[in-house]
């Protein structure tokens, strides 16, 4: 008993391990963008279905905008080629897309770089972005400490449970640097959740119109990918599609897919091979 007692008391007594303070703001900012670097570039294929939902101005489901995607992407240059999901199983056309975001076109893929900067201008659906580095770092001669973050300045930084959050501001280019908010992992530095900026483009018109996205993240086999967005449409507009909803789902890498994926001229040679 007295040694029940003792060991008890030793125990009761024992320091309780201090948590890893966090580091100054910026450099938690660049260590949370460094762990999500860390799993660049994505990898080279990745399918996934995608779900937008949107709700008229009257506020009810806009079944016409309101609609499912197949989405077969080659990483190196975003070239997609997707298939519109009917009644669960039926399957509309092969068209040939590139999926972006702040481009007149779906939010993806789910692989995207959240921290890469929006683009200057539209990209016409032929523009093909510059592929990802995949080389090797340089090997290291010396330190030196760098504030990689350069675009953003930490308003703010509060822990929130097992987060962290973060308020940011762009420092420069407010329209390209689009993060304002980030909450990650305390204790990896995982991204858990965004607030970004985005555009809403009026097809047939040159209307724009600015759209804030919270964007929840996820992680699979590894890679952090996109799961869920929710859009607010702002800039006094009012019509249809004022909030709209992004689901990204049965997100897999097959390690290779057919070239003709993605090059729609060859499309009509290949229908009897047309993937689900």
């Amino acid at each position: 008993m007295f040694a029940l007692f003792l060991a008890a008391a030793v125990a009761a007594a024992a320091p309780v391990p201090a948590e890893t303070p966090l580091p100054p703001p910026d450099q938690l900012l660049v260590a949370i963008r460094a762990k999500f670097r860390s799993h660049r570039p994505p990898p080279a294929y990745v399918v996934y279905t995608i779900e937008r939902k949107q709700l008229t101005d009257q506020g009810y489901p806009d079944y016409a905008e309101s609609y499912k995607e197949h989405v077969w992407v080659r990483s190196v240059d975003r070239a997609a080629m997707a298939r519109r999901v009917y009644r669960s199983i039926n399957r509309g056309a092969m068209t040939f897309e590139r999926p972006a975001f702040n481009e007149a076109r779906d939010p993806g893929p789910p692989t995207a770089d959240i921290f890469e900067p929006a683009p200057a201008h539209p990209h016409p659906i032929s523009f093909v972005p510059t592929p990802e580095a995949t080389d090797s770092p340089l090997p290291t001669i010396g330190v030196v400490t760098v504030n990689a973050a350069f675009d953003y300045r930490v308003v703010s930084v509060d822990v929130q449970g097992d987060q962290v959050h973060l308020v940011v501001a762009p420092k420069r280019d407010p329209d390209r640097n689009r993060l304002r908010e980030i909450w990650a992992d305390k204790r990896t530095l995982e991204l858990r959740k965004l607030v970004a900026t985005d555009k809403l483009f009026i097809l047939g018109t040159s209307d724009v119109y600015g759209v804030t996205f919270t964007i929840t993240m996820g992680n699979l086999q590894g890679v952090p990918i996109v799961t869920d967005i929710h859009g607010v449409v702002g800039d006094g507009y009012s019509g249809d599609g004022s909030t709209v909803d992004y689901s990204f789902r049965d997100i897999s890498f097959p390690p290779a897919l057919p070239d003709w994926y993605f090059d729609s001229r060859e499309y009509a040679q290949h229908e009897s091979e047309e993937p689900l």
